[in-house]
């Protein structure tokens, strides 16, 4: 499918097996799963699939059809679909019957990744609660902004966020729920295990009637550009993802010529290592929703370690890692890649930041066959907006693919005038996937959103088949003397040197050209590499004005945020004051 050309990089033996236009019609013709019909979402005319779950309780109750197959794996844990779904159910009714949590209530939870996260999350959505996932690296007074700012009745917490809090409980009006709490808790406090007590074999949900444009998720930004917002949400934002993701997937199977109709043996059903957190729009809506959806198993992690994700992918027999591709790269770049069984492996997949081209290069090197996938999307946009996968990634790998059929995006100008092909504007993203708004900020929602558009924050241009390319967080573009500077590109670049283990690209205040381009390098352990090296490096293959006047060497991983943003803010004020 893929041989090396000169120059190392890959290239294409065939062409797509059916055009874009013959995969969507034939996947979205009357009578197939990915059936599209207009509906009415908040006043507006828009396409949906007709066949998503129509709340995520519906999709808890077929979770039952999955029985005795493991679902969540957390160290030597084991929790099965039926076993997570009796939990789910009897939490369900303590939250009603003791915390008297009605349709609409906001239920609040910060915690690592442990299985009462799930049972948490699914507990509250199926009673009608508005379930808030609060960011578990925040400090103690932007956890309590979380809560105050929604209103949350009742937060479950663990051990640690449980310490963080503890000054501040007084002042709370949130009811605590603590799991995976060592010692003694402040009075007030409930045990987890105590809230939910025995779980009956025959237990089942709590009678409420929920439909798609009931209110579902509060997912607060991460704050990157001030104060957090949070990201209100319906359960047909969140049902209807689990669509795009199926359909990307089966219309990338198509493009590459590859059944998709071959059902897998137990051994071999989907295995996911998450290595993202709940709290964030990929962690929850792509990977924790769709692998209860599918009957995945769900392997988790209390903290990202490379050497333990190997031993991972290895004991449960792994199907697909990745998550961001820093993640990624840690792994492939792991001492103990080589001396781990990764045959499990079918595919590695990412999102949440720029993929360099390079990544995909290693990839086929270390998992050959493995053809890498990957994705775009917002907190805003429910999760999956577009994705590259198969014989398109091949194709184009820097590329973040096509939309999904029931979105629709454009590139525009600083006026919101659409752009020809192949122009650099904002991105805006119009279908079923846009959120609702931000939650009691009115101002801030109708600066996010024009007659049902997102405006993106992120600067794109599209191609002739209607592929976006992501170039660069509009306010991450440097202008450099009138000459407009893509961080992604140098990025991208740097990545390129075989010293270069992570990168980032800042802008440098400069007196008349207004700024200038600067560079933040980690380099491989043992790899040399000058400021000189690197300069020459990227004036080798960018014009003059892209080239790094200034190289900061760290022996430190960079700072980002949980969705694997770099915290450029960050950087610069550490370096340049």
């Amino acid at each position: 499918m893929k041989v090396p050309d000169s120059n190392g990089s890959l290239r294409l033996e065939t062409e797509p097996a059916m055009s874009w236009p013959e995969v969507e019609a034939t996947l979205t013709a009357p009578g197939e799963m990915f059936e599209i019909v207009e509906a009415e979402v908040r006043g507006e005319r828009l396409r949906v699939w007709k066949n998503a779950p129509s709340s995520l309780r519906e999709l808890l109750e077929i979770s039952r059809l999955h029985g005795d197959r493991t679902f969540l794996v957390y160290e030597d844990e084991r929790t099965t679909f039926e076993e997570h779904f009796r939990q789910v159910a009897t939490l369900a009714h303590r939250l009603v019957e003791h915390y008297g949590i009605r349709k609409g209530d906001r239920v609040a939870i910060a915690m690592r990744n442990f299985p009462e996260w799930s049972v948490v999350f699914w507990a509250a959505a199926a009673v009608g609660a508005v379930v808030v996932p609060l960011n578990a690296w925040w400090t103690a007074p932007e956890l309590v902004y979380g809560l105050t700012d929604s209103g949350s009745k009742v937060v479950f917490v663990d051990g640690e966020r449980l310490d963080r809090l503890a000054p501040e409980l007084a002042g709370q009006a949130s009811a605590v729920v603590v799991a995976r709490a060592e010692g003694e808790i402040p009075e007030g406090v409930a045990r987890y295990e105590d809230v939910l007590g025995d779980v009956p074999d025959g237990v089942t949900l709590p009678a409420v009637t929920l439909g798609p444009e009931d209110d579902a998720t509060i997912f607060y930004t991460s704050g990157t550009t001030g104060a957090p917002k949070g990201v209100f949400g319906t359960h047909r934002n969140i049902c209807g993802n689990l669509l795009s993701l199926a359909y990307a997937r089966t219309a990338a199977a198509l493009r590459s010529g590859t059944p998709t109709g071959a059902s897998a043996s137990d051994a071999q059903r989907p295995s996911y290592l998450l290595s993202v957190p709940f709290f964030h729009a990929t962690g929850c809506h792509s990977v924790l929703v769709a692998n209860l959806a599918i009957g995945g198993k769900l392997v988790l992690m209390r903290k990202w370690n490379p050497e333990r994700a190997l031993e991972l992918i290895e004991r449960e027999r792994v199907t697909t890692f990745g998550g961001v591709p820093t993640v990624v790269w840690q792994v492939l770049q792991s001492p103990d890649f080589g001396r781990r069984d990764t045959s499990s492996v079918t595919s590695v997949g990412y999102g949440g930041a720029p993929a360099p081209p390079e990544l995909v290069r290693r990839i086929e090197e270390l998992l050959p066959g493995r053809v890498p996938s990957n994705g775009y999307g917002l907190t805003e946009t429910s999760s999956l907006t577009t994705m590259n996968a198969g014989i398109d990634y091949l194709r184009k790998p820097d590329s973040v693919g096509r939309p999904v059929p029931v979105v629709d995006v454009r590139v525009v100008d600083h006026e919101g005038r659409a752009l020809p092909v192949g122009e650099v504007g904002e991105l805006w993203i119009r279908g079923p996937n846009v959120v609702k708004g931000y939650w009691n900020k009115p101002e801030a929602t109708a600066a996010a959103i024009t007659d049902g558009w997102l405006h993106s924050g992120d600067l794109a241009r599209l191609d002739g088949e209607g592929s976006v390319y992501i170039v660069d967080r509009a306010k991450d573009m440097l202008i450099r003397g009138g000459e407009n500077v893509y961080c992604a590109e140098v990025e991208a670049a740097l990545y390129e040197h075989p010293a270069v283990y992570d990168a980032a690209v800042i802008g440098i205040p400069h007196r008349e050209l207004g700024e200038e381009v600067g560079a933040v390098i980690r380099l491989k352990d043992g790899a040399p590499a000058s400021e000189d090296e690197l300069r020459r490096h990227v004036g080798e293959r960018l014009a003059a004005f892209k080239v790094p006047v200034k190289v900061w060497f760290v022996d430190d991983e960079l700072p980002r945020n949980p969705a694997g943003k770099l915290l450029k803010r960050e950087l610069r004020d550490s370096l340049l004051g």
